[in-house]
């Protein structure tokens, strides 16, 4: 499975459970880390681990696909799936807006998800 195919089945699982503020980053060019960046915000706690486990889900019994690692079930205002070519981060508002992370990569180029097949 290629990382745009990978990216469109976790923004899917993203968006099955009700996730906002979805935004993909293809920063290939920019980092040796990654091929893209899946952000997605929460409402709460529970929602961010919920959005973390569908994801999980999904990939794992649908696409036989695994996370390398995982961060951030603890604290559950960021929890971060890597998936090697796709790091997935699903936050807390307040989180997301502390760490900006679609500014600190803003040289990386916005996916539309319709450009990835996703029905937003």
């Amino acid at each position: 499975m290629d990382a745009q195919e990978l990216v469109k089945y976790a923004c899917e699982a993203l968006l099955e459970r009700k996730g906002q503020n979805l935004e993909v980053l293809h920063i290939e060019e920019l980092t040796t880390l990654t091929e893209y960046f899946v952000i997605c915000s929460a409402t709460s706690t529970t929602q961010v681990k919920a959005l973390a486990d569908n994801v999980e889900y999904h990939l794992k019994y649908d696409h036989d696909v695994m996370p390398h690692h995982v961060e951030g079930f603890e604290s559950s205002s960021w929890i971060l799936l890597d998936y090697g070519s796709m790091l997935v981060h699903i936050f807390l508002p307040e989180t997301r807006d502390f760490y900006r992370l679609e500014n600190l990569w803003k040289d990386g180029e916005k996916v539309p998800l319709a450009d990835l097949g996703v029905d937003a």
